[in-house]
C-alpha cells in the first residue's frame, strides 16, 4: 500500500494496534493538558466552564477525529495531514497544511515540556524548598527536552513500549488521584459548586467571551491524536489500526478526563488560595490542602511521570512529521532532516530539530507566564486547522474520494461539516486576547507566531515549493482520476 502511494518503506514497521492507540492517548494525556491548564480554567469560567466545556469540546473533537480517521484509512503515510491535503487538494494545500501542522506539533512540544517543568518545580519546592524562578523553570524545560531526545533516539520499539505503559499509568494515575481526593479530605465542594459555579478574573466583562476562552483547556488537551497517522508507516495493518487509534484515543480520554476534572474540583479547599498558590501550580495546592505534604508530593510525581510519557510520544510524532515533510522537500535543509539512523531507522536530525525549536518557543516564558498560555494557543491554532483541512478537502471531493476500509458511511458528511465549522470558530477564538487589559506582559502572541509561519510558508512556496515540492504520484493515471486528482 505504501509503495502504491508513492513511497518506498524506510521506517521500521514494529508498532502494533495497541501501541498506535497508546501513542495518541499518551499525547492527549489528560494528566498533562488538564493539569497544566487547570489554573487557566479556574479564572476563565471556573468549574462550570471546565466541566461542561470539556463535555462539549470532547464531542466536537470526536467528530473531527472520526472524520480525520476516515481520511487516514485511505492514506496511511507518515506525512499524514499534509500528504492528505496534497493528495486531495494539490501541492499548495499540502504545503500550507504541513507548515500549520508543524507549528502545532512544535508548539505542543513547547507547551507540554514547559508545563511539565512547572510541575517539577512545584515538586522540588515541596521537597526541598526550591524557588521556581522563570530562569530555573526554563532550565528544567531544557533538561526535559534533552531527556526526551535521548529516549527517542533508541528507536520506535522503545517508544511503543513506553506508550503502552503510559496508557495504564494514566488510567491508574487518574484512579489514584480521584480516589485519594474523594476518600481522604474531610471537606468537599458541593455538586452545585462543581457543576454551576462561574468564575472570571480575566478582566473581561463579557461572560460569553470568557466561557469561550475557557474552552482552551479542553481544546489544548485534545491535541496530538494525529500521531496515530504520523506513525502509520511504523504500524502493522495501518489502514485500520491508525484510524481506530485516533478515534479510540479521543473517546477514552474524553471519559477519563471528565472524571479527573470532577475529582479535582470537588477537592478544592480554598478557591482563592488555589488560584494564587505560592507553588505556581494550582493542582499542587489542591493536593497539598486536601492530602498534606506527603500525599501532594506522591500525586505530583504521578502527574510528572504521565507528562513525561506525553511529551515523549509528542516528540515521536513531531519528528516523524519533520522527516516526512523533508522527504518531500518542503523544509529548508530537507536532506539533513530526512536522514535515518542505519541501526534504529530513527530520523535523528529531525528528533533534535523537534526539541530545539520548542525550547526557542518557550523562551518568552522568561518574561511572562501569560506567554506560556499563548504557547498552548499556538499549539491549538496551528494543529487544529491542519486537522480540518484534509476533512474539508475530502468533503469537497465527494464521491471521488476512494474510502479506505475504515469509514463513516452515510455519517461522513454531517460529521465532517460539524468538525470543519467547529474548527473555524475555535481557531478565531484563540487568536483573541486572553486577559484584559492587554499589555506587553499579557499579550497573546499566538497570532504573531501564526502569521510568521504563514509568511514562512508563503516565502517557501514562492521560492522553492512552487517548483520543487510535491508528494509522489499515486499509481496510474486512472487511479489518480478516481481519487479526484482531476480537481487539482
Amino acid at each position: 500500500m505504501l509503495r502504491q502511494l508513492g513511497y518506498q518503506p524506510q521506517l521500521a514497521r514494529r508498532m502494533g494496534p495497541f501501541g498506535n492507540f497508546a501513542l495518541s492517548f499518551s499525547i492527549i494525556s489528560v494528566l498533562s493538558g488538564c493539569m497544566t491548564l487547570f489554573g487557566f480554567g479556574l479564572i476563565t469560567g471556573g468549574p462550570a466552564d471546565m466541566l461542561w466545556g470539556w463535555a462539549f469540546v470532547g464531542l466536537t473533537v470526536l467528530c473531527l477525529g472520526a472524520a480525520l480517521a476516515e481520511v487516514t484509512s485511505a492514506y496511511p503515510v507518515a506525512g499524514a495531514l499534509f500528504y492528505m491535503a496534497g493528495r486531495l487538494g494539490g501541492p499548495k494545500w499540502g504545503f500550507y497544511t504541513g507548515y500549520l501542522n508543524l507549528l502545532g506539533l512544535l508548539g505542543g512540544m513547547a507547551g507540554g515540556s514547559y508545563g511539565m517543568s512547572l510541575f517539577v518545580g512545584a515538586w522540588l519546592n515541596l521537597q526541598w524548598g526550591f524557588t521556581p524562578t522563570p530562569g530555573k523553570t526554563l532550565a528544567i524545560c531544557g533538561a526535559i527536552l534533552l531527556l526526551l531526545a535521548v529516549l527517542n533516539l533508541f528507536g520506535v520499539r522503545l517508544v511503543s513500549v513506553l506508550n503502552s505503559v503510559s496508557v495504564w499509568w494514566h488510567i491508574g494515575g487518574v484512579a489514584a488521584i480521584v480516589g485519594a481526593l474523594a476518600l481522604i479530605p474531610s471537606h468537599h465542594q458541593s455538586a452545585s459548586f462543581v457543576f454551576t459555579h462561574f468564575a472570571n478574573t480575566t478582566g473581561w466583562g463579557n461572560h460569553l467571551y470568557v466561557i469561550a476562552l475557557g474552552l482552551l483547556l479542553a481544546q489544548y488537551t485534545f491535541c496530538g491524536y494525529d500521531a496515530s497517522a504520523h506513525l502509520s508507516e511504523e504500524t502493522v495493518h495501518a489502514q485500520i489500526s491508525a484510524a481506530k487509534g485516533i478515534v479510540n484515543s479521543i473517546f477514552y480520554s474524553w471519559i477519563v478526563g471528565f472524571v479527573l476534572l470532577a475529582g479535582m474540583l470537588f477537592a478544592i479547599q480554598d478557591y482563592a488560595g488555589t488560584v494564587g498558590t505560592a507553588t505556581g501550580v494550582p493542582p499542587a495546592q489542591i493536593f497539598l490542602d486536601a492530602l498534606g505534604l506527603t500525599g501532594a508530593k506522591i500525586l505530583l510525581l504521578v502527574v510528572i511521570v504521565a507528562q513525561l510519557f506525553c511529551a515523549n510520544a509528542g516528540l515521536a510524532s513531531a519528528s516523524r512529521m519533520v522527516f516526512a515533510f523533508s522527504r518531500d522537500g518542503a523544509l529548508p535543509f530537507s536532506k539533513t532532516w530526512q536522514r535515518l539512523s542505519p541501526r534504529t531507522k530513527t530520523p535523528v536530525p529531525a528528533v533534535w530539530l523537534s526539541v530545539v525549536v520548542p525550547f526557542v518557543l518557550a523562551l518568552p516564558s522568561l518574561y511572562s507566564l501569560t506567554a506560556y498560555y499563548a504557547v498552548t494557543a499556538i499549539n491549538v491554532i496551528g494543529i487544529t486547522p491542519a486537522y480540518a483541512i484534509p476533512v474539508f478537502l475530502r468533503l469537497r471531493a465527494g464521491d471521488r474520494f476512494v474510502r479506505g476500509p475504515w469509514h463513516l458511511g452515510r455519517w461522513s458528511k454531517p460529521i465532517g461539516w460539524t468538525a470543519v465549522i467547529w474548527v473555524a470558530f475555535i481557531t478565531v477564538m484563540f487568536l483573541l486576547p486572553q486577559v484584559s487589559p492587554v499589555t506587553k506582559d499579557s499579550f497573546n502572541y499566538a497570532p504573531v507566531a501564526l502569521a510568521a509561519v504563514l509568511l514562512l510558508a508563503t516565502i517557501g512556496w514562492a521560492t522553492r515549493g512552487r517548483r520543487g515540492y510535491g508528494i509522489p504520484a499515486y499509481g496510474t493515471a486512472k487511479e489518480r482520476a478516481l481519487l479526484g486528482e482531476d480537481l487539482v
